[in-house]
């Protein structure tokens, strides 16, 4: 028998590079026994749900950080972030715009507020990779629909692609309807060294961001940027307290204040030296011959407004290999960790935090897989990117609303039996939790078959009901 806390000591003592969140790559800042600073709500040290004392303040330097007019920590991730902005702009049976690549969590909100979805799909990019939505699609979207209250977007996607926020924030507004903006991914953004800006500072009314994700915070960590009156602040913070724990961890709160006075003091050199240390990285992998590294110049001015390079996407590219084997070989063979391993790539995260050894460690092992991969057998051959990625993300015909497909009996049924029926469960490819399928969308033969492929690729599904993913919930009329 193995215990928890026992395999995380060994893990940490190990070799294994982390090219994975959180983006403190367990490097400890300046924190003190966090057993000796655990405590609850105590005298003198406020409470988050109405905090008015010192934890007001620390969020105030947050809110200054990122010059938004309120900031609320949050403690339960960016997802309790994404439920209470939504919710809070909107009212119970209200229709959204939403783009089709958000998180769950925003199908969760739309579930839970009794929300009618209008989707907004983004292109599929030559790389195979989901690109970013459009003003223009917002535009037309709102001209088309005036009934929708909000537009949801997430910018940058896992793999950094991000849309023009400030063209559809002025989309959104020009209707007089909020623009939220989950930039989980994105809390390293607006910091100058060649980064794009965040979208705090581009209009966006609400912004949620991780902190545990690309900067050094514990795992759990995330801001709620409020930047305009569209969303009322005192309506999130009430919904907040509902989606929050009634038990705020002061440990997580210390590590987001450490966290935030870091780069309150010392933003400029950090991410200069980040940005050294990924141009370094970027000039010595492109002499690759057989793997491909995600470069600026792979997307076309339609596919991605900017792109986020911190992000490592490394494509098995004539090497033949699935993502998957990728990630296997440079575990086992060279002890990095990848964030993620998709159809025909794997995805590196990076923050301020990484030293030039991790780089110089990952350009080396790129370079000597690129040397012998291209003659070895690989076990499987991968998909064509674009072709998975239209198939694993494809457009499917909405019969009900979430909520309307969540209250009806449901029952399991064989793949077989599911062709033509309505979803009763959310089907994801989980990290990067998107879903391919939601509750109230039709079943097709082609969706059961790409259920087949993700599985086949050893790809992580999340929603079906029992191991031998062969079988699926369905509404039950």
């Amino acid at each position: 028998m193995q215990y928890l806390d026992e395999k995380l000591i060994e893990y940490g003592r190990s070799n294994m590079y982390p090219f994975h969140m959180p983006g403190h790559k367990r490097k400890q800042l300046v924190f003190p026994n966090p057993y000796a600073i655990d405590i609850t709500e105590i005298d003198g040290f406020d409470y988050l749900s109405c905090a008015d004392g010192i934890l007001m303040e620390a969020q105030q330097r947050a809110a200054r950080l990122y010059d938004s007019l309120h900031c609320h920590y949050l403690v339960n991730g960016s997802t309790c972030g994404i439920l209470a902005a939504i919710c809070a702009a909107t009212k119970k049976r209200d229709t959204v715009l939403v783009a089709r690549n958000c998180h769950k969590s925003v199908y969760h909100a739309l579930e839970l507020h009794e929300l009618t979805a209008q989707y907004l799909y983004p292109c599929i990019t030559k790389e195979g990779l989901q690109g970013q939505i459009t003003a223009a699609q917002v535009k037309e979207a709102l001209c088309d629909n005036p009934a929708i209250r909000a537009v949801i977007v997430t910018s940058p996607t896992y793999e950094g692609v991000i849309s023009d926020i400030r063209g559809i924030a002025e989309a959104a507004h020009a209707f007089g309807i909020p623009l939220i903006v989950d930039e989980a991914h994105g809390a390293h953004l607006g910091f100058g060294a060649g980064f794009p800006e965040n979208a705090v500072r581009l209009g966006a009314d609400a912004v949620i961001m991780s902190l545990h994700k690309t900067l050094p915070s514990f795992t759990q960590t995330a801001l709620l940027h409020i930047n305009s009156e569209r969303i009322a602040n005192e309506k999130v913070s009430r919904y907040l307290e509902m989606f929050q724990t009634s038990s705020p961890s002061y440990l997580l709160m210390a590590g987001m204040d450490s966290c935030i006075r870091l780069l309150l003091k010392e933003q400029k050199k950090l991410f200069a030296d980040y940005r050294a240390h990924l141009d370094c990285f970027y000039e010595t992998v492109s002499g690759l011959k057989n793997l491909h590294v995600l470069a600026k110049e792979d997307f076309t001015e339609d596919e991605a407004f900017a792109w986020d390079d911190s992000k490592l996407v490394i494509f098995s590219g004539k090497s033949g290999r699935t993502g998957e084997e990728l990630r296997k070989i440079l575990r086992r063979e060279y002890a990095l960790e990848f964030e993620l391993a998709s159809g025909c790539y794997v995805l590196g995260m990076t923050s301020i935090m990484d030293a030039a050894e991790g780089f110089e460690r990952l350009a080396e092992a790129l370079f000597r897989m690129d040397a012998v991969l291209a003659d070895e057998e690989p076990g499987r051959q991968p998909p064509m990117p674009v072709e998975f990625m239209q198939r694993t993300y494809q457009r499917q015909e909405k019969q009900l609303e979430i909520y309307e497909a969540i209250s009806f009996a449901h029952t399991e049924v064989s793949f077989s039996e599911a062709v033509g029926r309505v979803s009763a469960a959310y089907l994801t490819l989980y990290p990067p939790g998107i879903p391919m399928l939601v509750p109230g969308e039709r079943i097709t033969e082609r969706l059961l078959e790409n259920i087949r492929e993700c599985k086949g690729y050893g790809l992580p599904l999340r929603g079906l009901p029992d191991s031998s993913l062969e079988r699926i919930k369905i509404v039950y009329f």
